[in-house]
Order: structure tokens, then sequence, then C-alpha cells
């Protein structure tokens, strides 16, 4: 009799665990960014924001992924957008933005202050945010490189955000995971950038759905 009772508790726990899931609201992400994480010249299943998407489902969660990614984008052009491209109700964004600044040599300080900017809209929206870091191409000179690299990780330790210290990490200068063009992921490539920001992204979406 005992063993009977414990069996139909548990199966009452488990029952009421899963539908709690069910009728849980969907987790509401925004992949914002450039190129990177537009899935420039790929299919927008092999995409940075379709395979997050399902990476975190394959993780028992329930997903709502807004691609709000735009090609050739950079911190002034994200900032100008930001309001009307991040949906109300979002709760996660992932902001990626930074490449293309470092790509036409602007000024890093007007890149820290226009990712700074966004982070005090999307804070004054109650969305949770992660920072994706980005890495300023080693021909632009040390003095330049060593100005930009640090924007990252002090915005970071600054707003207290989860950060993805490097978004090409392990992709940038691996041929077998690039387009033709020695820039931009392929669909490998952009598996590989998912499997190194998942842990990151899942604890912040964890903690997002409590």
């Amino acid at each position: 009799m005992l063993k009977y009772l414990q069996t139909l508790a548990f199966g009452i726990v488990i029952w009421g665990t899963g539908a709690a899931f069910a009728t849980a609201e969907p987790i509401k992400i925004a992949a914002f960014g450039d190129s990177l994480m537009a899935s420039y010249q790929l299919d927008s299943a092999d995409g940075f924001p379709a395979r997050l998407k399902a990476a975190l489902e394959a993780k028992g969660l329930d997903i709502d992924m807004t691609d709000a990614a735009v090609s050739g984008d950079t911190t002034s052009g994200g900032l100008e957008r930001l309001d009307w491209s991040v949906p109300d109700g979002t709760d996660l964004i992932i902001l990626e933005l930074g490449a293309n600044d470092a790509l036409r040599g602007s000024p890093p300080d007007a890149a820290e202050a226009n990712l700074e900017a966004m982070i005090a809209k999307l804070k004054a929206r109650n969305i949770k945010i992660i920072l994706a870091g980005m890495l300023a191409p080693p021909n632009m000179g040390k003095v330049y490189e060593d100005a930009f690299n640090g924007i990252f990780p002090r915005l970071a330790e600054k707003h207290g955000l989860p950060l993805i210290p490097f978004f090409l990490q392990g992709v940038a200068g691996a041929p077998e995971l690039q387009l033709e063009d020695r820039m931009h992921p392929n669909p490998k490539g952009v598996e590989k950038m998912v499997e190194n920001a998942l842990p990151v992204i899942l604890k912040a979406v964890t903690e997002a759905s409590q």
C-alpha cells in the first residue's frame, strides 16, 4: 500500500510539472545584431537565431525567437532602430554589434557610447541583456585593437551583464567554418557559435523563465 501511494504521489508531481510547462508562456528572445547573426548568405534555418532556438528547445525550453539582425549594421544603426526592432514583451536580448564599426575604423569610444545607450534603453524596458563581444581585426593596429577590444568586458562588468567574450570564437581564422569571404560563418560555423554561446545563453534564459 505504501509503495502504491508513493507511486501515485510521484505521478501527480510529474503530471503537475508537465501541466505547468504546457501552460507557461514561451520565453521571448530577440537576436539583435549584424550579418554575423543575420544568416548572411545562408538559409534562415541555418542562421544563428534558428539554430539557437533549436538548441534551446532541445533542452526542453519553449522559445519564441525574433530575428532582429541586419547585415551591415553598426552600433549607431542599431541604436536608431532598437525601439522598433525589439518587440514589446521581449524577455531577453542577445546584443551583438560592433564588428562593422571596427571594420570601418570608427572611434571605439563612439561604439561604446552607442552600446551603452542601447543597454540603458533595454534596461528601461526590463529586458535582460546578453552582450556578445567582438574583437577588432589585427590589421587595425595595436592601439585601436586595445581600445576596441576593451569595450565589451568593460560594459559587461559595469552593467552586470552576461558576456559571450568573442562571438566568433573558434570560427574566425578557421576556413572550414567560414564562407568564401573568410569573414562570415557557414552552417558548420554557426553550429560552433551556438555551441560556444549556449552555456551563457542557457543560464540567462533559465533565469529569465523563473
